[in-house]
């Protein structure tokens, strides 16, 4: 244990986040969404907001990395051309700003997005043109360098497209790889420190793979309507209090 322990986190802590990262794959495997903001919103609670979106974004690259080579003969070439080009585009703009914005805002603006995500209605993203998919690249990839949670509006937009279930996967999992190889690139130009990270990063990406398998297994067995009510609860409930700690700071 010891090896994976930083000078940020004790070893409770760095177990908490391994068990995390496997339940938030078993939740995402399992009902198809949430499980990653929950992952973010744990992550915020116990880490260094410093380092929480760059943590978080290649602990996300490992768990899309496996899916999208899994389905990758199922993959619509073009969206990911059209969108990486844009997710470039989004990375670069969102570099040149991301290390102006004060921890306590940052962390404001990530409990607010992700309540957002939870109870607002998601904009209707039905450009399917070659403009909309670089259009849906930049906006997702400059927001998820500040908020981390982008996951929920590229996949909104992706089932404007009426992909079968395959394609979507393998569609969705290749765009979110190559947004959160941006994020890792764009956080170690500015200097984030992975190094440091690593260790947990690798054992987080493992459980989160156990993770996946169990609930592909076991969750289609289970009530998803009412888990995903009490998990909406309790992710909101989580984003609250990470304002509330977000405007302490603010008004300190």
């Amino acid at each position: 244990m010891e090896f994976f322990v930083n000078d940020f986190l004790g070893p409770q802590l760095i177990l908490l986040l391994v068990i995390v990262a496997g339940f938030s794959s078993f939740v995402t495997a399992g009902f198809g969404a949430g499980g990653g903001v929950f992952l973010l919103l744990v992550m915020a609670a116990v880490m260094p907001i410093s380092a929480v979106i760059p943590v978080h974004g290649l602990v996300q690259l490992g768990s899309n990395t496996n899916r999208a080579i899994l389905t990758f003969r199922h993959l619509d070439k073009k969206m990911l051309v059209y969108f990486g080009l844009g997710a470039i585009i989004g990375a670069f703009s969102a570099s040149l700003v991301v290390t102006q914005l004060p921890l306590a805002l940052m962390k404001l603006l990530l409990g607010v997005f992700v309540i957002y995500l939870l109870w607002a209605k998601l904009p209707t993203l039905n450009e399917t043109s070659v403009f909309g998919k670089i259009v849906v690249g930049i906006v997702t990839t400059f927001l998820s360098m500040f908020v981390g949670a982008s996951g929920p509006l590229v996949g909104s937009y992706m089932y404007m497209n009426n992909y079968e279930k395959l394609a979507f996967t393998a569609t969705f999992s290749s765009c979110m790889t190559f947004q959160h190889c941006l994020k890792a690139l764009v956080f170690g130009v500015i200097g984030f420190a992975f190094w440091d990270w690593l260790p947990l990063i690798i054992v987080m990406v493992l459980s989160g793979t156990v993770g996946t398998w169990f609930g592909i297994k076991l969750l289609k067995k289970l009530p998803a309507e009412k888990f995903k009510r009490i998990f909406k609860v309790i992710l909101t409930l989580m984003s609250i209090h990470l304002i509330w700690q977000a405007g302490i700071a603010i008004y300190q």
